[in-house]
């Protein structure tokens, strides 16, 4: 470091340790202000709102929320019993408040197995106080027998993840305090880097509400990772510490580890962040919510590692200095001395490994839907669901939403749908059934009209003209009224109307008829019409993701194009998974460019070398596609989510581990032979790699096995996998490659240290570098090893220091 910058450090860090109290009362005001903010954050649990506004699915759900309503519905499946049993169960379920329907027939669909399914429709949507008291009732009629309900009323998902996610919290930092208490060098550290985490973490969920909503994956994981990225940063604060104070006293030792640790921590903390922005260039926003919020997180461990802990070092000082404990990390320059043995074997064994990852990982087949996405541990929701699903099926529903108005065209376009072998059944105001095999859209004249429902023909005729004045369609009065036709659901709204005006008088039983039939024809609108749009859902035999089903979506287009010009819009699960398809590719590959190149700007103005950072980034980019062929090896497929995210993890975090290696390497081999430096330096990086590898993989594997949500799962199993192989080949592999590649280091340097005038030494001097001036004569030339005698000369590429006698003879 220039004697200007460490100067300048020095005076931070000074200021930073004599004004820890007032930083200690600044922390306590922003921790007081984080848990009360914590009740601002709002969290977006739909993983739709994500999508790119141009999606079909992002739009289409945007309307159908504006315009139409849906109602709560669950399916109630009753094992062991009898359909007679089952039938009775439904109709106490039917006359519940708040039920507005029960579906139970005696066929395959509904009983089968001596198992039977109640489908069961609400009068409010999922959230509404009506639909959440009645499913509480319903829950107590079925629960002596064997029942199983699959529902979204009543069910907070949000409050689960977050219950798991405190569970998940606690065991993961007790595993980070069990990795501290093996891997630290006194105890009294620990309660020290726990304090700056636990504080860093609260800034971070108290500072979410600054982002509006976020994503209920960055709600989840946020904290977790958080710890497990950044816990590098208060230990190499800790480290610098103990060293420094060998030699100094608390103060000074503190200001001069905080001096020298703030560019080291700051430079390692760049890697990772600038694998996290590469998240933000996603089309899918996910990946920059997670990105922003993680990024916010490792500001703020920063900032608390570089404002926080130096105060909290000083007052645990003492206890720092009586809990001193022997090492217990092993040495391993046995491993180091293994690989300076096989720096001819490793590395073309591992250019076959790399080949094989990148061709398994190339077969990969990827998900895109969250649906099917299962968690090895499963919620009692969950299970209920899997046991409806395994017993009757799955169904794939598609909301098709088109222009209003064309109920002509709407039952041509649903006649035309069910035609196709793919399509079990559709529905829509064009094909529900009304009375006496008329549906509700059919026209029917005034006599067809007056047959219906037992109206006075003369009546029946008056109704059609007052209907003919308020559509303003005054020709049909003048000309034959008797030839006039309405769509029935119109008619019945509008005879409805005018009853409720006391335009026209029913008789009682008719007038309870039509008073029961418009409370379903308005139930009916409000799910399937609006004023601008209808809505018809398609059942599909067809998987939710599969080329088969994305093939049909095409087909759906192009069967509604014959009958709309646009303003068409396919909704579910498919056209969900179809949209995040269909931009995967270019996330793919822009995620991995931008975030292998960030990062190999990074390393060239860390190592001033343009071939290291290319050396480092095989060994890291060879992790990551190891990671990703185990899906392929176990015929499972691997969520896309999981990839881009973790892929851009690997490359920003993991190749810190890498760095370390690599920084103690480069550094040693000024003095030593380059076998002996990578010996010392993989023995030297051990403690590091071991203690911050062993923490994110651990957070990982916690998060997949205790997560219930199958994407969080998903994320966790993909950052535990790959942290653990990237440990395994920075130990294993990276210690040959560099032996290997020194040559190329060498040449590829670009920058180097400018020459520092030698003021007149003399006695026992280590040189290494090249050399211009005295030295008992005249001499210009590459020297490396140690001088005996005076020394005044320009040392340019390298450095002079006086060493002790014991030393001399290296």
């Amino acid at each position: 470091m220039k004697a200007g910058s460490q100067h300048v450090m020095e005076k931070i860090a000074t200021f930073i340790v004599d004004k820890r109290n007032l930083f200690f009362l600044l922390y306590l005001f922003a921790i007081i202000f984080s848990i009360y903010a914590m009740g601002w954050v709002q969290v977006e649990n739909d993983i739709t709102a994500y999508l790119a506004e141009d999606t079909e699915t992002r739009q289409g759900v945007e309307i159908m929320e504006r315009e139409f309503t849906t109602f709560g519905s669950a399916k109630v499946m009753l094992a062991n019993i009898s359909y007679d049993h089952a039938k009775e169960i439904a109709s106490e379920i039917e006359v519940i408040e708040g039920v507005s329907g029960v579906t139970l027939e005696q066929e395959d669909k509904y009983y089968q197995n001596a198992s039977a399914l109640i489908e069961v429709s609400f009068k409010g949507t999922d959230k509404d106080e009506i639909s959440l008291v009645a499913m509480e009732k319903i829950r107590e009629v079925i629960a002596p027998y064997d029942s199983y309900v699959s529902t979204t009323i009543g069910v907070d998902t949000a409050k689960q993840l977050a219950d798991e996610m405190q569970v998940i919290v606690v065991i993961a930092a007790v595993i980070i305090v069990l990795v501290l208490f093996f891997t630290s060098k006194s105890y009294g550290e620990i309660p020290v880097l726990i304090l700056t985490f636990g504080v860093a973490a609260l800034l971070n969920m108290g500072t979410n509400f600054l982002l509006g909503k976020i994503s209920f994956i960055s709600n989840s994981v946020a904290v977790v990772l958080q710890l497990a990225l950044a816990i590098d940063y208060a230990i190499i604060l800790c480290h610098r510490f103990t060293e420094e104070h060998e030699t100094l006293p608390v103060r000074e030792a503190c200001i001069a580890a905080l001096a020298k640790a703030i560019p080291e921590i700051a430079s390692s903390s760049l890697t990772t962040m600038s694998g996290l922005f590469a998240l933000v260039f996603m089309h899918f926003g996910i990946g920059g919510d997670l990105a922003v919020v993680l990024i916010k997180a490792i500001i703020l461990s920063l900032l608390s590692v570089f404002t926080l802990m130096p105060g909290l070092l000083i007052v645990f000082s003492k206890l720092i200095d009586k809990t001193q404990h022997r090492n217990f990390i092993p040495s391993i320059r046995g491993l180091g001395k293994f690989a300076v043995k096989t720096r001819y074997v490793i590395p073309p064994v591992f250019v076959i490994l790399v080949l094989a990852s990148f061709v398994f990982f190339n077969r990969c087949p990827f998900s895109f839907g969250v649906a099917d996405l299962r968690a090895p541990r499963r919620n009692a929701v969950q299970m209920a669901e899997d046991k409806v699903n395994d017993t009757f099926g799955k169904n794939n529903m598609l909301a098709l939403v088109v222009p209003a108005g064309d109920y002509i065209s709407e039952g041509k376009l649903l006649k035309e749908l069910e035609r196709y072998d793919e399509v079990d059944s559709t529905l829509g105001l064009a094909t529900t059934e009304a009375m006496d095999d008329y549906v509700l859209t059919d026209y029917l004249t005034p006599r067809a009209f007056s047959e219906l429902i037992d109206l006075d023909y003369e009546v029946a005729q008056l109704l059609y003209a007052a209907y003919a004045v308020n559509d303003e369609d005054y020709g049909k009065i003048v000309s034959d009224i008797g030839e006039y036709s309405v769509p029935l659901i119109d008619m019945f709204m509008f005879l409805y109307d005018q009853v409720d005006k006391g335009y026209v008088t029913l008789e009682d039983e008719l007038q309870e008829e039509l008073e029961d039939l418009h409370s379903q024809l308005t139930d009916a609108k409000k799910q399937l019409m609006s004023e601008d749009y209808s809505r018809m859902l398609i059942y599909l035999n067809l998987p939710e993701e599969s080329e088969e089903t994305f093939a049909f979506l095409d087909t759906i287009h192009e069967v509604a194009a014959k009958y709309y010009d646009e303003d068409v819009y396919i909704v579910g699960n498919s056209t969900s998974n179809y949209d995040l398809s269909s931009t995967f590719a270019t996330d793919n590959l822009v995620i991995s460019i931008l975030s292998a190149l960030f990062v190999i700007l990074i390393l060239m103005f860390t190592f001033k070398s343009a071939g290291l950072p290319v050396l480092l980034i095989i060994v890291i980019q060879a992790s990551i596609w190891m990671n990703f062929s185990f899906p392929y090896l176990q015929n499972k497929p691997l969520f896309f989510l999981g990839y881009l995210v973790v892929s851009s993890i690997q490359m920003g975090a993991n190749i810190d581990y890498a760095i370390v290696i690599t920084s103690r390497y480069m550094a040693l081999k000024k003095t030593l032979p380059i076998k002996e430096a990578i010996v010392e330096a993989l023995n030297q990086s051990f403690p590091t790699i071991l203690t911050s590898g062993v923490i994110l993989a651990s957070a990982g594997i916690v998060i997949s096995q205790l997560s219930t949500d199958g994407t969080i799962a998903a994320l966790g199993l993909c950052i535990g996998r790959g942290t653990i192989i990237s440990m395994i080949l920075v130990i294993f592999v990276l210690p040959q490659i560099l032996l290997l590649g020194d040559s190329i280091i060498e040449r590829t340097t670009f920058a180097q240290k400018k020459s520092t005038l030698v003021q007149e030494r003399t006695g026992k001097l280590l040189v290494n570098g090249r050399v211009r001036g005295y030295v008992s004569g005249v001499v210009d030339m590459e020297m490396k090893g140690v001088l005996e005698g005076d020394l005044k000369a320009m040392v340019s590429t390298g450095e002079v220091e006086e060493i002790e006698e014991e030393t001399a003879h290296v």
